[in-house]
């Protein structure tokens, strides 16, 4: 069926496609004859009936929806060729769906291609997991390490009414700092963060918004001396090389010496609307800084969710894709 599908064009239907990353789906279908989009009239945007019967007559379907929603759409499914791919938080952590970050490991890329329930990454998820996991699974530090986090992003991945308050010219003085939030330790992409890292406990996570649209950077922190072995950043560097080799959208990033380090600023919006992450390495013997960039819309969503339909479609995975 697979051969077939690359032969011929496939039905798309997005269901949720007025949100941001719908919107973005449907930009990163433009001008590809291998898609064809199913749309759902304005007047039944919130018709179950309707939206069942769209869901079933597709090859695939796209859930950009809340994670209710989500779980809905997916009991609406009684055609078993029918493909979901879903963007939403509600099944990340569900064994029975693949993981949609198919450079962690070939594992995760061969259960991509062949699953009927693919749950795209949270964009926080897949900086914290790009540094994480191959720590964890290359023993470079033990499952039960304690693990801490910060980010910060764009305001686009807050959504409609976040993006008009930024966007507002009566916004008020403090839209312009960034803004920690999820003080609770309860953000929720935490689940998959701890989940799909390999982690034996919840990572502290401290994520900031701040007054740009798009783009992020996550930041994880290792004390060395709290490892039971000599680790290093050369160390660590050539391993995430390892890790990566051959990787189509991420990239380890050139070790760059104390003095280059001391003089270099590490934006977060540099990839926006790239659909590509960088990984970092900086500081010393004693404590190392992990760094990942991605566009929180893409690598980070939309852009992760076409990856994952390119490879469960089995062609080439940057088609679409900048």
């Amino acid at each position: 069926m697979r051969e077939v599908l690359c032969l011929m064009s496939v039905k798309v239907y997005i269901d949720g496609q007025e949100g941001t990353t719908g919107l973005k789906i449907m930009e990163r279908f433009s001008g590809r004859n291998d898609i064809e989009i199913i749309r759902i009239s304005e007047e039944k945007r919130k018709d179950s009936a309707e939206r069942a019967r769209l869901i079933n007559s597709s090859d695939f379907t796209f859930l950009c929806l809340p994670d209710a929603a989500s779980r809905e759409a997916v009991s609406f499914v009684d055609n078993d060729h029918v493909r979901i791919i879903d963007a939403s938080t509600a099944h990340r952590t569900n064994p029975e769906w693949a993981y949609g970050f198919p450079e962690l490991s070939p594992a995760f890329r061969e259960k991509i291609k062949n699953s009927k329930r693919v749950a795209v990454p949270g964009c926080y998820a897949s900086g914290f997991n790009s540094v994480v996991y191959p720590l964890v699974a290359n023993n470079i530090i033990p499952d039960d390490f304690p693990v801490f986090a910060y980010a910060t992003s764009g305001y686009s991945g807050a959504g409609k009414k976040a993006i008009a308050v930024y966007e507002s010219n009566e916004k008020l003085e403090e839209f312009n700092s960034p803004r920690q939030y999820a003080l609770s330790q309860q953000h929720k992409h935490l689940p998959e963060m701890q989940k799909i890292s390999g982690l034996k406990f919840k990572p502290m996570f401290n994520p900031m918004v701040c007054d740009y649209f798009s783009g992020m950077v996550v930041s994880v922190p290792v004390q060395t001396r709290l490892l039971d072995k000599k680790v290093t950043p050369e160390m660590v560097h050539e391993m995430y090389q390892k890790h990566y080799e051959g990787a189509n959208m991420v990239e380890v990033m050139p070790l760059m010496s104390a003095d280059e380090q001391k003089a270099f600023f590490l934006a977060s919006n540099t990839l926006s609307g790239i659909n590509k992450m960088q990984i970092f390495v900086f500081g010393n013997d004693e404590q190392i800084l992990l760094c990942s960039r991605l566009d929180n819309l893409g690598k980070g969503a939309s852009g992760a969710a076409v990856q994952c339909l390119n490879i469960m479609m089995g062609i080439d995975e940057p088609t679409g894709l900048v």
